[in-house]
Order: structure tokens, then C-alpha cells, then sequence
């Protein structure tokens, strides 16, 4: 076998489908956890140097964002890991198919059990990752409303006449308490905020993560759509190869049958 048919027969036997999947997986998952982990610190550093200068009153804040932190660091480590597992589970697939179109396809109660697993477990993980991509888009959704204020207020066609006036008071939000000094910017002070790079950097890398969410979400629903697949293909083929083996069977009970009247009938004649 040539250099050429070798690399056609190795080629042949990749998933393309779980692989596509598994790329979209690794980047949406790396877009999310890299982008949060470091938006999230931003977004700490700004309360605490302009919101909340009390280390006190936003406690509960730093507490939560350091568990959201080692939440993200599961998620990268668990997903990195599930992913690879369900890239050798259509390399199994593909492998199974090969075999089957040359008569040589076999497969376990066992191995159709892991793929219904394989698929219930990735839809419950789809429902997650939405949600998650729902609770991601919550501070972006904060940081635009930020960013369209302090746009407003650079605005030539504005024409404001109090600029102090116009404040954003993030303990509406629930992120601080409500004691939490100052607690809101106003004027020329949230323009400056609006300027550091601590609000520029997480506002875009929270868009960033939300996009990663986004992409992950779809990785999963394609591989919920190659697991049921494969789950499909390997039920169907079992019962192909169930009923050409019964009618092997028959087609070889009938040949002997045939066999054994031809025999007495040579046996009458002498």
C-alpha cells in the first residue's frame, strides 16, 4: 500500500462531525473561562476603587467572584476532558462503520448503553451551558447601560445643562449593599471611570465570554446530534445484523433439507 492510500484510509476513518464539535468546544470554552476569569477581576478592582472603597461592604462580593473563579477552572478542566471523550466515542463510531461495510461489525449492549449515557449527559450539560450563557449576558447587559451613559454624556447633541446629575448607582443592581459608600458615580467622575482600562478591558471581555458561552452551546447541541445519531446507526445496524443472521440460518437449514431429500431420492432409484 502506497504513501497515498495509506493517508486516504487514515483520513477516512476520522469523525469529521466530532471533530468540528470538539474545536468549537475547546475555543468556546477557552473564549469563556479565559475572558470571565479576568473580566471578573476587573470588574472587582473597578467596585473597589470607585463604588465600594470599604473593604467590608463588598465582602460578599469578593467571596462570590472567587468562587465563580474556581467554578471556571472545573469547567475549563472538566470540559477539556469530556470533550476528548466524546472525540474517541465517534472515533469508535466511525470505526464500527468501516467495519460493518466490510462484514465485520460487531458492537455490545454495553457500548450502545455508554452513547445513550454519553447523550443524556450532553443534553443536561446543554441546559447548563444555556443558563449559563443567560447569567453571562447579565453584566454585559450592566456594562452597556454603563458605556451608552458615559457615551451620552460625551455627546456634542446631548445639550446637558447638569452633567452631576446624571449617575449610575450600581447597589440597584444587588451587586453592593445599599450602605456601601460611595455606592454610585455621577458626572464627571463616571466619565473617568468610563475612561480606566479596567472598565474598557472587562466590558469587551465579558462580550468575549458571552460569545464563548454562545459557541459552546452550540458545540454541545452538535454533539447531542452525532450522539443520537450514532445511537440510531448502531441500534439499526444490530438489528440488520440480527435478522441477516436469522436468515442465514434458514437459507442453511433449507440448503440441508434440500441436501438430505436429494440424498434419499438417489437412495430410492438404487
Amino acid at each position: 500500500m502506497g504513501c497515498f492510500e495509506c493517508c486516504i484510509k487514515c483520513l477516512g476513518g476520522v469523525p469529521y462531525a466530532s471533530l468540528v464539535a470538539t474545536i468549537l468546544c475547546f475555543s468556546g470554552v477557552a473564549l469563556f473561562c479565559g475572558c470571565g476569569h479576568v473580566a471578573l477581576t476587573g470588574t472587582l478592582t473597578m467596585l473597589e476603587n470607585h463604588f465600594s472603597r470599604v473593604t467590608t461592604d463588598h465582602a460578599t462580593l469578593t467571596m462570590v467572584i472567587q468562587i465563580f473563579q474556581y467554578i471556571i477552572y472545573g469547567i475549563a478542566s472538566f470540559f477539556f476532558v469530556y470533550a476528548i471523550i466524546l472525540l474517541a466515542e465517534g472515533f469508535y463510531t466511525t470505526s464500527a462503520i468501516k467495519k460493518e461495510l466490510q462484514s465485520d461489525f460487531k458492537t455490545t449492549v454495553c457500548g450502545r448503553c455508554i452513547t445513550a449515557f454519553f447523550m443524556f449527559l450532553t443534553y443536561i450539560l446543554a441546559l447548563a451551558f444555556l443558563a449559563i450563557f443567560g447569567f453571562t449576558a447579565i453584566p454585559v447587559f450592566l456594562f452597556f447601560n454603563m458605556w451608552n451613559t458615559c457615551a451620552a454624556m460625551r455627546s456634542p447633541d446631548a445639550n446637558i445643562t447638569s452633567p452631576d446629575s446624571i449617575c449610575v448607582d450600581v447597589r440597584q443592581y444587588g451587586v453592593i449593599p445599599w450602605n456601601a459608600t460611595p455606592g454610585k458615580a455621577c458626572g464627571a467622575t463616571l466619565g473617568d471611570i468610563c475612561n480606566t482600562s479596567e472598565f474598557y478591558l472587562s466590558y469587551h471581555l465579558y462580550i468575549v465570554a458571552l460569545a464563548g458561552a454562545g459557541a459552546t452551546v452550540i458545540a454541545l447541541i452538535h454533539y447531542l446530534m452525532i450522539l443520537a445519531a450514532n445511537w440510531a446507526y448502531l441500534k439499526s445496524a444490530v438489528s440488520t445484523h440480527e435478522y441477516q443472521d436469522i436468515k442465514t440460518k434458514d437459507d442453511q437449514d433449507l440448503e440441508a433439507e434440500a441436501r438430505s431429500k436429494e440424498g434419499q431420492n438417489s437412495s430410492s432409484y438404487s
